[in-house]
């Protein structure tokens, strides 16, 4: 059945009718704060008051996730939107102040250890649901600190979060972008929102102007980006440090139980397999017959779109055609998302650039956030953040509160897997070699955006953290010159990179969460691994992927993903992606000679 008049704007009234209920909510919910607070040093001298601890904690994070992702999510649909930009500064300023009256429950609860705790489950049977928890807690006993200061880095974490809405503020409200004409004479307003639908434009020049003026715009307030940057890695060394991690990536990755080898061995492999790449760009500059070739020509296809645009509903159908080998539930639940308002389609003014899945644990369900412009691009994006959903939807139902949320770590392989399906589904159904050498373009753009590019993007992150580390100051041109010097490391001499690309590291969000997009590249690698083993080994394969999307955070991520069939311990999930690559690479040159 085909899809018609979809709406297209997600009602996130569902969780809070009015800011009133948002208000009283959060009010109950620092009433409750104070409840436990008033506990201190009564948290687990029986296991009965361990219990009630721990109730106490969960029903504060229930309605916590509640009330951010709903102030989060409401001003992003408008930040000029003074009483959505009251509850956003109130949910942090809350954050705050909950964070630091809770300040104590960690320390207080680490003069125990995990023989009390064991010892505490045989007295009362219902704690051993948070054996798992409690395991990691003792495990972190080095890294707590005492109730006064752990009360004062909840303080400083505040502070620290600030430089991340420095930026968002800068890019948003207050940089003042260009307008161009295209070739076509229609004019369009340079912004985030019209990046993607810009750069696959055929005409050269004007992708150049348009990346100019964007990347140019960045250059204008490069001296408070850096400052911004600055500020932020400080805050997670200083962060780090006080934890008594000897770096920060230590402490983020710690979070996640993932080994710093793991991000050691994923910058060295892609750093010693950029041969496919650079010959992915130089194919792209001949057969485009591009002289120089500049970044934004990555994005348009090597041969004409012959399905240039796409309607919003012609996306649904193709996203759950593509999806329909994961199960009849699974396509009923996109189609669910699709039809009761999950989803906020369009770009409009004064909204967040970009997409996003986001969501608050049951009874309310994920929403997604899309600039859908209508390109194939926009078309895998909104599978990508289906992805993300649809992942939130499983775990939260199949997983008590403490275990629902899955990690940083694993949240980026459903999104990628759908997106896999897509470009397999659409390969499989043309019979057009244009469209299968713009298919497997597709394919080899989404892994040199996902797998190298972010990659890249990990590699220049570790060394801004380092130099901070070992007391050097980042400055711009230390920052400028660095992107540089990386874009020609992991593109080769066939990519011009000149000015404008050098003030790119400016842009991206991401780097405002320490140690975040290397798990991009890792996303990508367990995705096609499990996409491999779908179509090598049909339903058991499902089944094992469906496992593993109601798993949540019920294990460490490593061990997690071995259930859906990949093991991200080892380089074999890294090299098949660079494989992958490599192998795409010679379908595309056979098609296109």
């Amino acid at each position: 059945m085909s899809l018609t008049n979809l709406p297209t704007r997600w009602n996130l009234r569902e969780m809070f009718a009015t800011d009133e209920q948002w208000k009283d909510t959060m009010k109950k919910t620092i009433a409750l704060v104070d409840a436990l607070a008033a506990r201190q040093g009564h948290l687990a001298q029986t296991p009965q008051e361990l219990l009630q601890t721990a109730h106490q904690y969960e029903e504060i994070q229930q309605n916590l996730y509640a009330l951010f992702v709903f102030a989060h999510s409401n001003f992003d649909q408008n930040m000029a939107d003074s009483a959505a930009k009251e509850l956003y500064e109130s949910a942090s300023s809350s954050g705050t102040e909950i964070g630091e009256k809770l300040a104590f429950i960690a320390p207080e609860l680490m003069q125990y250890s995990m023989e009390d705790y064991e010892r505490y489950c045989q007295q009362l049977p219902q704690l051993t649901l948070y054996r798992l928890f409690a395991k990691d807690f003792f495990a972190k006993k080095e890294h707590i600190l005492s109730a006064e200061m752990e009360n004062l880095m909840v303080r400083m974490g505040d502070l620290g979060s600030s430089f991340q809405k420095i930026f968002k503020d800068l890019t948003v409200n207050d940089m003042q972008f260009p307008k161009l004409t295209t070739p076509e004479g229609e004019e369009v307003q340079v912004c985030e929102a019209q990046y993607a639908k810009a750069l696959l434009h055929p005409d050269q020049n004007f992708r150049r102007e348009f990346y100019t003026a964007l990347l140019g715009t960045y250059g204008k307030h490069i001296n408070t980006l850096t400052s911004a940057y600055y500020g932020s890695v400080k805050a997670d060394v200083f962060d780090a440090k006080s934890h008594r991690y000897p770096s920060a990536r230590a402490s983020s990755l710690d979070a996640n139980h993932i080994p710093e080898t793991v991000y050691d061995a994923l910058i060295s492999t892609v750093r010693e397999n950029t041969a496919p790449l650079q010959q992915y760009v130089s194919m792209r500059k001949r057969i485009l017959g591009l002289e120089p070739f500049y970044f934004s020509d990555f994005f348009v296809p090597l041969v004409p779109d012959t399905q240039s645009r796409y309607t919003y509903e012609q996306a649904c159908e193709l996203v759950l055609a593509a999806t329909a080998v994961l199960g009849e539930d699974y396509t009923a639940l996109l189609r669910r998302a699709m039809e009761e308002r999950w989803i906020d389609v369009y770009p409009a003014e004064n909204k967040v650039s970009g997409a996003y899945s986001t969501g608050a644990y049951r009874p309310h369900h994920p929403y997604v956030l899309l600039n859908f412009t209508g390109t194939l691009e926009s078309v895998f994006t909104l599978a990508h953040e289906l992805g993300h959903a649809l992942h939130t939807y499983f775990s939260n139902e199949a997983q008590p509160l403490i275990y629902a949320d899955y990690s940083i770590f694993c949240a980026e392989v459903a999104s990628t897997l759908n997106e896999k399906l897509l470009g397999e589904y659409l390969l499989e159904h043309t019979d057009s070699p244009q469209q299968k050498a713009l298919l497997l373009s597709k394919t080899l753009d989404d892994i040199r955006s996902t797998f190298y590019r972010q990659t890249m993007f990990a590699d220049f992150e570790h060394q801004t953290h380092r130099m901070v580390e070992e007391g050097k100051p980042l400055l711009p041109d230390t920052l400028c010159n660095l992107h540089r010097e990386l874009n020609q490391l992991y593109y080769g001499p066939d990519l011009t990179v000149d000015d404008n690309l050098s003030y790119e590291w400016a842009r991206i969000p991401h780097f405002y969460r320490a140690y975040y997009v290397y798990q991009y590249a890792t996303g990508i690698s367990a995705a096609y691994g499990i996409a491999a083993r779908i179509r090598e080994l049909g339903k058991p394969a499902v089944a094992d992927y469906r496992r593993f999307l109601t798993t949540g955070g019920s294990d460490h991520p490593i061990e997690l993903l071995r259930i859906a069939g990949v093991d991200m311990a080892s380089s074999k999930p890294v090299l098949d992606t660079i494989r992958t690559f490599d192998e795409t690479l010679g379908q595309l040159g056979a098609l296109l000679g």
